[in-house]
């Protein structure tokens, strides 16, 4: 016997047609945000740049949405310490068994809550489009850094690149052409965690565009080293400030503490 599902809301005829079309176009869920870019490279480097070790080579290092923790682990070959921090029970689980197996446990540790201490530096990947309040992390991060310590951050898509609704985006820029209700609708006949908003779906998503980022960083007490918007390498010669919401690929930035 069969578990009832919740009936939904009621919604309009053209949220409803919006959802006919979005069940036909994609009747499973899309596979483009599998990760697989990375695989056999370094995400660490390919999105911070292969100068990273030397950065945070010998130095305390916090891994602020670290999920299953390859990267944490990775930064713990050169660092001194990292502390990986998550707030997915299941994915601490996991990367506490990678940081064994990899053989840097003794200083490569997990948990929910950051600890007492400050970091020389804090790596953050593909998170600022996910915070629910991205404005007050920027704000924690400080906090939780050393004078002159550095935020070295990587995120997107954001919100106006072709996939920047991650998951809703089944074909380029379709976050943007159907309605939030159609969209969560759809979504909620693939997965059954009740969401009803793009904020309210595992990780947060919060429509991060990058114009948004600079204002939430210049409000913030860092001092911006570096903040660029990397192009789509298809639509490189289509990216220019006045294009770049649109031709963007990721967003790195260089953050510093004051001294």
């Amino acid at each position: 016997m069969t578990e009832a599902r919740p009936a939904h809301p009621a919604v309009s005829s053209w949220t409803m047609l919006q959802y006919r079309i979005l069940k036909r176009l994609a009747p499973r869920e899309p596979t483009h945000m599998s990760g697989s870019a990375y695989a056999n490279r370094s995400k660490l480097q390919t999105l911070l740049g292969p100068e990273l070790f030397e950065q945070v080579r010998g130095k305390d290092i916090l891994d602020f949405g670290c999920g299953v923790g390859l990267e944490a682990v990775e930064l713990a070959s050169v660092a001194r310490s990292v502390f990986g921090l998550d707030i997915v029970p299941r994915y601490l689980d996991q990367a506490r068994a990678n940081a064994a197996a990899a053989g840097v446990a003794d200083r490569c540790t997990f948990g929910s809550t950051a600890p007492e201490s400050v970091f020389d530096a804090i790596v953050s990947l593909d998170s600022f489009e996910h915070f629910a309040e991205p404005g007050e992390m920027l704000q924690t991060m400080h906090k939780l850094l050393r004078p002159g310590g550095r935020l070295l951050a990587s995120f997107g898509p954001t919100w106006y690149h072709p996939y920047g609704g991650h998951l809703f985006s089944i074909f380029p820029w379709a976050h943007l052409l159907f309605s939030e209700k159609a969209l969560i609708r759809w979504r909620n006949d693939i997965r059954s965690d009740g969401a009803t908003r793009f904020s309210e779906v595992e990780g947060g998503l919060n429509q991060m565009t990058i114009g948004r980022f600079e204002r939430l960083v210049r409000q913030s007490p860092f001092r911006i080293v570096r903040l660029e918007p990397v192009p789509i390498r298809a639509l490189k010669r289509f990216h220019a400030r006045p294009t770049r919401e649109f031709t963007s690929a990721i967003v790195r930035c260089v953050l510093q503490r004051a001294a």
